[in-house]
């Protein structure tokens, strides 16, 4: 089992401003090591935790267990965290925090299909009931489709070489393996693009993770959500690593913290409805050099803020 070192961890609980009392919404619990921090300063508090993956709801059970008792963990995907919460009777909580990077266990666990580095079934399922793999998503999808996924969310301009020539391969048989795929994807690269630094596979099999675990729509409909949660001066904090998701996060902070039409630094006259909502973070806070030293997996992360204002 890989250790996961959690990003911006000291950054993101002091966005938070975690009080003891509050209720605090963990939407990516993970190894459990936001959620342990946040955990430790609300022994008179409320921890309410979301993860699909089972391998990490019972790991997590247990570092949590050690800590507190007043936490708990919902087995679902973030998406559906709204309707969960008003399932166990909670409408408003003080604080949100979302952490989108796949968990170094995940990665690290060849088993799992998650590593090009790793032989492994194609999976990469992050909810293990649910149905599609990434053998699905490989032997099946139309060349066009896989295209389509591998530019939009590997952000890979090879994107139409790789799947045709994934298609060209699974037409004699079907594509099994992790590292089946990562050979095949190097093959639709140029020489000279596999002399660049990083692996070739990388962007494709983040897309075709993507995909398998419907990242995209999730975020979308997290993002909805989230902000309607809040209590007045509750917080959202999210960490993302993508450009992707950093644009959704970024679009949707700014949309709930300006008036459209309006400009920065200009009052609003009083019969235009205010924002609820301002900024926490002018730019997004990143990983010190110390953190980037110790984990090189935080190199591209970023991390957001807003909150509701206090009187609405």
């Amino acid at each position: 089992m890989g250790q996961h070192t959690p990003v911006l961890l000291h950054e993101a609980i002091d966005l938070l401003d975690v009080r003891d009392g509050g209720t605090y919404v963990d939407l990516t619990l993970g190894r459990a090591g936001h959620s342990s921090e946040i955990l430790r300063r609300i022994p008179h508090g409320r921890l309410i935790a979301f993860d699909q993956d089972g391998e990490a709801v019972e790991e997590s059970a247990k570092i949590l267990g050690e800590i507190a008792p007043n936490f708990r963990i919902i087995r679902d995907n973030y998406r559906n965290f709204g309707k969960d919460l008003d399932e166990i009777g909670v409408s408003k909580v003080d604080g949100i925090l979302m952490d989108l990077g796949v968990s170094s266990p995940q990665l690290d666990e060849g088993e799992r299909g998650f590593s090009y580095k790793e032989d492994a079934p194609l999976d990469m399922r992050m909810d293990q009931r649910q149905p599609l793999t990434a053998y699905d998503v490989v032997n099946t999808y139309s060349e066009e489709r896989l295209g389509a996924i591998i530019r939009e969310y590997g952000e890979d301009r090879f994107a139409r070489s790789i799947a045709r020539r994934i298609v060209e391969v699974r037409e004699k048989s079907p594509i099994q393996t992790t590292l089946q795929l990562a050979e095949i994807i190097k093959s639709a690269k140029p020489l000279a693009e596999l002399r660049k630094k990083g692996h070739p596979a990388k962007q494709a099999f983040q897309a075709i993770r993507m995909e398998v675990n419907h990242e995209t729509e999730s975020l979308r409909l997290a993002l909805e959500e989230a902000p309607n949660r809040l209590l007045p001066s509750g917080r959202l904090v999210i960490i993302d690593f993508m450009s992707l998701d950093d644009g959704m996060v970024k679009e949707k902070f700014r949309q709930l913290t300006r008036v459209e039409g309006s400009r920065e630094g200009f009052e609003l006259p009083d019969e235009i409805e205010q924002p609820k909502f301002v900024s926490l973070t002018k730019k997004p806070i990143v990983p010190s050099e110390a953190e980037l030293e110790m984990n090189h997996r935080a190199a591209s992360a970023k991390m957001r803020g807003i909150m509701r204002k206090a009187d609405t």
